[in-house]
């Protein structure tokens, strides 16, 4: 595969070009104004994916969103990769924070990326990185140099919990048989200090909901003498954290993997400067759990944080009412060892037995899944690490991140595969944030690394 590094460098302007046209489709699966939209794009995944090579290629319904499934097999008794991607993409609120629009890409330098970033929304998570997967399939047929099957799995709900996803790989458990599952919907440390992800947190993402009176009420006529929910829910959120930052639910922490001395040790080796990090967020402090250093706080415990909360008049000027409800959302990252199902319902038997008197509380449970940690000693992790030191010249690290894609335990359960997290983002990216990016030296190389991932897991197997 020596011809790889050429075959990027003649062929980049295309990519880009394919990527950017992706970008610029408005994906965005949790709201339903953009429904067609979602559809369109699993189109575009499907000839993408033909064009590449694949020789089978289906847009396959779900209860959903369609799931693109495609497949070249060369050889039923050579290994088979299962790429899992995402075409979905977060909602690009809040729109005015935006310093170009979040679906027309545009092509920025920056301080980290010399060369020019992608700036869009789904750059990074996930069309850039999932794209990456199709122009690498594409080198390799285009060269005949695929040394095994490759199958692929790209699903339309991944920022909405993959519910059809679920069904669709209990439905399909033959047809998605494979020997490892390679999935880059991560990050590593630095564009020159690569890192394998070999652990996910999991996810709980609830919707809580506080009513006092029957209706809006007159601020001067009812107030120091009704329940005010907007105020009750900000004292019932606050509650959730005692001085240490520490979560004060029931039963929280009980399954909560303790890792050891020595074990933290060797996570504290990864590069890391804290006055980069805060002057990266421009804050002047961080801020966690007490005990735990901040790349501890983000990968190995556990979370919880307010998403959004609102209720009320948030109109321009002046309204004086207690609000009749008020509402937040509430996600809690996992560990491994906790299940996702308990803690929700920790999470509501608690919110509900701290409401005063005078207020009525609902919780409502909207999606989560569990952690996962993958073991560095298997062939998938070895073949990984050997591409990404050929490709940059550094052998990576590994490292836990913080983030969840709950259907990697899902496909451990179901599919018996266990999964590899080649991420090429940054922290930096803005995933989820406005002005997402990814830059083009991370997408470029990526196609250059993947193709070399299939060479040393065929010869390992």
């Amino acid at each position: 595969m020596n011809n790889i590094k050429t075959y990027v460098e003649q062929h980049k302007d295309r990519f880009i070009e394919e990527l950017i046209t992706l970008l610029k489709m408005p994906s965005v699966s949790a709201d339903s104004a953009f429904s067609q939209d979602v559809i369109n794009t699993s189109e575009a995944v499907k000839i993408a994916l033909e064009k590449a090579g694949c020789d089978q290629v289906e847009v396959c319904e779900t209860p959903g969103y369609p799931i693109v499934y495609g497949e070249k097999i060369i050889d039923p008794n050579l290994p088979t990769v299962l790429v899992y991607g995402h075409y979905d993409v977060q909602p690009a609120d809040p729109i005015d924070l935006w310093d170009s629009p979040p679906f027309e890409p545009v092509i920025k330098k920056t301080d980290i990326h010399p060369e020019g970033a992608i700036f869009a929304r789904g750059a990074s998570d996930d069309k850039g990185q999932m794209y990456m997967h199709v122009k690498a399939l594409e080198y390799m047929t285009k060269n005949n140099n695929l040394p095994c099957n490759v199958k692929f799995m790209i699903e339309g709900e991944e920022e909405v919990g993959s519910e059809s996803l679920s069904w669709f790989v209990k439905q399909h458990q033959d047809k998605l048989a494979n020997d490892v599952i390679l999935i880059s919907d991560t990050g590593m440390i630095s564009n020159t200090q690569p890192s394998i992800t070999t652990g996910l947190r999991g996810l709980s993402y609830v919707e809580v909901e506080v009513t006092g009176p029957n209706r809006d009420l007159h601020s001067g006529l009812y107030g120091g003498a009704v329940a005010n929910p907007i105020n009750i829910l900000n004292k019932m959120i606050a509650s959730l954290h005692d001085e240490n930052n520490h979560i004060t639910i029931p039963g929280f922490y009980d399954n909560v993997e303790n890792l050891s001395a020595e074990e933290r040790v060797e996570m504290a080796k990864a590069p890391f400067s804290l006055d980069a990090y805060k002057k990266a967020l421009d804050i002047e402090a961080v801020y966690g759990e007490k005990g735990y250093t901040t790349n501890e706080r983000n990968s190995i415990r556990p979370t919880l944080d307010v998403n959004g909360i609102w209720g009320g008049y948030t109109g321009e000027g002046a309204k004086t009412v207690i609000a009749s409800k008020a509402h937040a959302k509430i996600s809690m990252r996992l560990v491994p060892n906790q299940d996702w199902e308990e803690i929700t319902e920790l999470f509501k038997n608690h919110f509900e037995s701290i409401a005063p008197k005078g207020a009525k509380v609902k919780v409502k449970p909207h999606h989560g899944g569990q952690g996962y940690v993958t073991p560095i000693d298997n062939i998938g992790y070895r073949a990984a690490a050997k591409a990404y030191q050929d490709s940059f010249g550094v052998t990576p690290i590994p490292q836990r991140s913080g983030g969840s894609i709950p259907i990697v335990a899902l496909f451990e359960k179901e599919l018996k595969s266990k999964t590899i997290l080649m991420g090429f983002g940054l922290d930096s990216d803005a995933i989820h944030s406005p002005n997402e990016h990814f830059g083009i030296f991370n997408y470029l190389k990526g196609i250059e690394t993947i193709p070399l991932f299939y060479k040393y897991f065929t010869e390992m197997s």
